[in-house]
C-alpha cells in the first residue's frame, strides 16, 4: 500500500489545500493530512481545531482513505510512524518551489521519503492561509476560499484579536 503525507500548517485550511488533498486521494491508497505544529509560529487556531475543520470538510466529500492528524515533530518521523513513502506538497506560482525544494531534499536524506510536487489548480493558486486571514481581517469576503465552517471561526478569532 502506498501511503502519502500532506503536511502543512492549515491555519486555516483553504480551498487550495483541500484541492491538493482531494487530488492526492486519487493517487494513493491512504493519505495522511498532518497539521504541523511549529513552535516558532503563533497560529490563529489551535491544532485540534484545525484537525477538526479538515476532518469535517473531507467527511462531507466521502474521503474515507484520508486520515487527519497533527504532529509537533519532524514530518519524516511521522512518515516513518505511518509507513509513508511520499510527501505531497501543493505548489503555487509564488516561489513555493524554491522554498519547498530544500525541504524535499532534506526529507529524502533523513527518511528516504520522496516529495511529489502537485501544481495548484490555476483557479485556486492565489489562495493562501495568510491571504485569507488578511482579507478577513480587513472585512473582505472569503467565501469560496475556505470551507464554510471556517468563515464564522475567522470572524470570532479576529474579534478576539481586536479585543486584546
Amino acid at each position: 500500500m502506498t501511503i502519502a503525507v500532506c503536511p502543512g500548517s492549515y491555519d486555516p485550511v483553504t480551498a487550495g489545500h483541500l484541492d491538493v488533498i482531494e487530488r492526492s486521494a486519487c493517487f494513493f491508497e491512504e493519505v495522511h493530512v498532518v497539521v504541523a505544529i511549529n513552535a516558532a509560529k503563533t497560529p490563529m487556531f489551535p491544532a485540534d481545531t484545525r484537525v477538526d475543520v479538515i476532518r469535517r470538510a473531507l467527511d462531507k466529500d466521502g474521503y474515507a482513505q484520508v486520515k487527519v492528524d497533527s504532529t509537533d515533530g519532524l514530518i519524516t518521523d511521522y512518515c516513518r510512524k505511518v509507513g509513508a513513502s511520499v510527501i505531497v506538497k501543493g505548489l503555487r506560482q509564488n516561489g513555493d518551489y524554491e522554498a519547498e525544494l530544500g525541504m524535499a531534499l532534506v526529507n529524502r536524506k533523513l527518511a528516504h521519503v520522496e516529495t511529489l510536487f502537485l501544481p495548484a489548480d490555476p483557479v485556486l493558486e492565489h489562495i493562501s492561509s495568510s491571504i485569507v486571514k488578511d482579507v478577513a481581517r480587513h472585512g473582505g469576503d472569503v467565501t469560496g476560499m475556505v470551507p464554510d465552517d471556517v468563515i464564522p471561526m475567522l470572524a470570532d478569532a479576529l474579534n478576539q484579536e481586536k479585543s486584546r
